[in-house]
């Protein structure tokens, strides 16, 4: 059994919801990436979602945009990127899920890239511009470096779809609970409590939530309607972005507490 699951399997003996914050690589430096992720993992964070700077993020909105950008211009790398992760991940609890377009994939190769991420100690890998007919090429080389490779439902996907990228994901679903970008957004859309009933009907696969997510009040809302997961990003991006470095980190530890004790209490 995977890391991911492995986490996913221990929280649902202890009846909770999963929180999954997200960050960008490099934003504003690795050395402050590195102590994010010691932040988020001891204040909270189940798993961690860590972003891979990319010059043509199409799934993401302003706030992961940015930050980027910011770190593309400051040189980070994807080889630095694995460094840092090398470095960090041993003193991890939360498992590691890189967040990375297609192209950087293709560029560097399939299954040297996965064996990169395995080596450097990833438990997953997130793909959003990865179609599900081209999803074989990479869940294969995935699988047999033991890295899950989760699969993203959109709120537009039809039935058949949802069956068929529920079968195929690895670790647990991803439900994109917008149609559009990621973004900070005021409310949660009530028809995601349908989806997840709906990816239900197909697997009893983890479901994470994202897209949107900006409060402990929208999370709470995701784990009553059911989602296995939460998944936070340009709120914790922002927060990091917006401050002093010192200061920042500060902010998404609290944040991120603030977040886990929304969703890991029921009353």
């Amino acid at each position: 059994m995977s890391a991911i699951s492995k986490c996913f399997q221990s929280l649902a003996q202890k009846q909770e919801c999963a929180l999954i914050p997200f960050i960008t690589a490099g934003d504003p430096d690795l050395e402050t990436t590195a102590t994010a992720l010691k932040v988020l993992d001891q204040n909270g964070a189940d798993l961690i979602e860590l972003g891979i700077p990319y010059s043509d993020p199409l799934a993401d909105g302003p706030v992961i945009q940015a930050a980027a950008t910011r770190a593309l211009q400051r040189g980070v790398t994807l080889d630095r990127v694995l460094e840092m992760l090398a470095a960090t991940i041993p003193s991890l609890n939360a498992p590691i899920i890189a967040f990375s377009y297609y192209n950087p994939i293709l560029n560097r190769g399939i299954e040297k890239f996965l064996s990169q991420l395995a080596q450097s100690g990833v438990s997953g890998l997130i793909v959003p511009d990865l179609p599900l007919e081209e999803a074989h090429s990479v869940l294969e080389p995935a699988i047999a470096c033991g890295i899950d490779l989760t699969l993203l439902v959109a709120p537009t996907s039809s039935p058949e779809r949802i069956a068929a990228i529920a079968q195929a994901s690895s670790g647990f679903i991803y439900l994109v609970s917008v149609t559009g970008v990621t973004g900070m957004r005021s409310q949660t859309e009530t028809r995601v409590s349908d989806l997840i009933k709906q990816i239900r009907n197909h697997t009893d696969k983890p479901i994470g939530v994202g897209f949107g997510v900006s409060n402990p009040e929208q999370a709470r809302q995701l784990r009553d309607w059911g989602a296995d997961g939460v998944i936070v990003g340009s709120a914790i991006v922002n927060r990091l972005a917006t401050t002093e470095p010192s200061a920042g980190l500060a902010a998404i530890g609290e944040f991120c507490r603030s977040l886990k004790y929304a969703i890991a209490n029921v009353n």
